[in-house]
């Protein structure tokens, strides 16, 4: 099939990449020309694991091609992918939706055949019916049918969640559109992935409910973890006992630092406005985002408990500073709150990170990026780990010391509690 990728970001780049990697010839399209010339020179803009690899092989097929011109993109696909962003307002907690219909206005000056236009990107209730409204002003509905296709890629994981997917949601009030996009999946629902179509609207809220659901665990276990911490209780075995009920399950349990990313932050705050327009006060996630808030708080009042108050002219270092490993994205993350306090209080910071240093420090003084572990921890008075990445899951603490000894707190539970204090390290973590 013949596809259009708007927004050449996160999903869109992934998404095309994949679909291209199925045989499709897709088109990945943004205005961001300096974004465009990087991927037609097989420089890829973002860091995902394995992106790199799969869009130089589907580039060099003829595949996957990327261009800025909406007129030679949209024009030559029959399936067109809205994937732009939906951030939240600055002042309100309501998603911006001026990027989707900047993209529906570009779309409607090039449909000269029907069009399937999909929105990947994540909208509120009735933005599909929207869309189809302004489209229908300048276009006759026998030219165009609107669907949701909400997307469930985690970063870090996304080309494996794409090509074995839980499931795929397609929500459309056109039979024929729906058939369209099923034969679209048709190779990845051979290999098991369950496909599910509802209505357009249950499509678009389907991906609000899943990713506050998800959120809501995630503040469950850390408001657990509080707890535990004062009843000497090891939040691991609370974890891993109310895990086993299949009921719950075990994922998304894990005691840790409050949610960040591009996804659960802002889609749990668009969805009580979207409650809120239809009178429907959901009561449960606005708690669960002030929960999340008073996380962030609650971390750096660990840190300062650790250091007994005295932060001035305490050397720091931050291993890992992104909101999750696999992945250079920092939006949301902690060390964004956690480091600039730390650094107003008086204290020094190194910090490394697998995927680079961070433009969200560059203006901040008394801030080093450092190229490895031992760089970083060398002559700190405390070592937080905050970013589970892999190369910090096995360091040998007695080689980093060197000349003094530093305290550890490990945001991310990767050590053994027992093991830790029986080498002698002043070892803190979350929820034991």
């Amino acid at each position: 099939m013949k596809i259009c990728m708007i927004g050449a970001g996160y999903v869109g780049l992934v998404s095309g990449a994949c679909f291209a990697d199925l045989g499709n010839i897709v088109w990945c399209i943004d205005k961001d020309k300096r974004k465009i010339d990087m991927l037609n020179n097989k420089h890829v803009p973002i860091f995902e694991p394995g992106l790199s690899e799969l869009i130089s092989k589907n580039f060099n097929s003829g595949r996957l091609r990327f261009t800025t011109s909406f007129n030679l993109a949209v024009k030559n696909s029959d399936i067109i992918f809205i994937c732009v962003g939906t951030p939240t307002y600055k002042k309100k907690h309501s998603a911006d939706l001026q990027y989707v219909f900047k993209a529906v206005s570009e779309i409607t000056k090039h449909i000269n055949k029907f069009k399937i236009i999909v929105t990947k990107s994540t909208v509120p209730v009735t933005t599909g019916d929207k869309i189809e409204k302004l489209i229908s002003k300048k276009k006759r509905k026998i030219l165009f049918e609107v669907v949701s296709n909400p997307e469930f890629l985690r970063e870090g994981e996304a080309i494996r969640d794409f090509r074995f997917p839980d499931r795929i949601i397609v929500g459309s009030n056109n039979k024929k559109a729906t058939k369209k996009l099923e034969s679209l999946y048709d190779p990845l629902i051979k290999k098991g992935a369950k496909f599910f179509s509802t209505n357009r609207r249950g499509a678009e809220l389907i991906k609000y409910a899943s990713n506050a659901f998800l959120a809501t665990k995630i503040s469950y276990i850390n408001e657990m973890a509080n707890l535990c911490e004062k009843a000497g209780v090891n939040i691991e075995d609370v974890s891993l006992g109310i895990g086993l009920d299949k009921r719950i399950g075990s994922r998304f349990l894990r005691a840790g630092p409050a949610f960040g990313g591009s996804c659960f932050p802002k889609d749990t705050k668009a969805v009580t406005v979207t409650g809120d327009l239809f009178k429907t006060n959901l009561s449960i996630i606005k708690s669960v985002i002030k929960s999340n808030d008073k996380r962030r708080i609650l971390l750096i009042e660990k840190v300062k408990k650790i250091l007994s108050n005295k932060i001035k002219n305490k050397k720091i270092a931050f291993l890992g500073v992104t909101f999750k490993p696999n992945t250079d994205d920092m939006r949301q993350s902690s060390s964004l709150s956690m480091i600039p306090f730390l650094l107003r209080k008086g204290s020094k910071i190194t910090y490394y990170d697998p995927s680079g240093e961070k433009k969200e420090f560059s203006k901040l003084k008394n801030i080093l990026f450092c190229n490895n572990v031992r760089e970083a921890c060398k002559n700190v008075d405390l070592v937080i780990i905050h970013t589970e990445w892999d190369e910090f899951k096995a360091l040998d603490f007695k080689k980093l010391y060197r000349k003094k000894k530093f305290k550890i707190y490990d945001m991310r539970n990767l050590y053994s509690v027992v093991s830790m204090k029986k080498k002698g390290f002043d070892y803190y973590s979350i929820g034991r």
